[in-house]
């Protein structure tokens, strides 16, 4: 098998991994916000833009984990991570590392990947309709 024929071969696997690490890991996030789960502190008002955040996440995060409108949804999710950005961590100076952005613009950048991608061939929304919508 050639390496080109190699890396297709692993490429939907790949894909199936990095979409259930990227839900599950936004998911969480959402939570810790919305419900106080995973050791977080549940938001008081879900009309505040921290409350906001956690439902925009949980529900972006289970819909990529899931593979239902994946596109979409990581369209939605990495407005999201660039607005976090420049709205709460650019303020503090321009390098993510010290203004604490870093995992906002990696997040961003893997729903890029996600939005490119799609939800590949193992999703909930491929196996009920055989393909995606959006």
């Amino acid at each position: 098998m050639a390496p080109l024929e190699k890396k297709e071969a692993w490429k939907e696997y790949l894909c199936f991994v990095f979409r259930i690490v990227v839900g599950w890991m936004f998911f969480e996030h959402g939570a810790q916000k919305w419900f106080g789960w995973f050791g977080g502190k549940a938001v008081g008002s879900l009309a505040s833009m921290f409350g906001a955040a956690g439902v925009i996440e949980v529900v972006v995060g289970l819909a990529v984990l899931l593979g239902v409108f994946v596109k979409l949804a990581a369209l939605v999710g990495g407005v999201e991570m660039l607005v976090a950005y420049f709205m709460i961590h650019f303020p503090n100076g321009w390098n993510p590392l010290a203004n604490q952005g870093e995992l906002a613009l990696l997040y961003f950048a893997a729903f890029l990947v996600l939005f490119a991608w799609g939800a590949g061939k193992w999703s909930l929304e491929r196996a009920l309709k055989g393909d995606e919508t959006f």
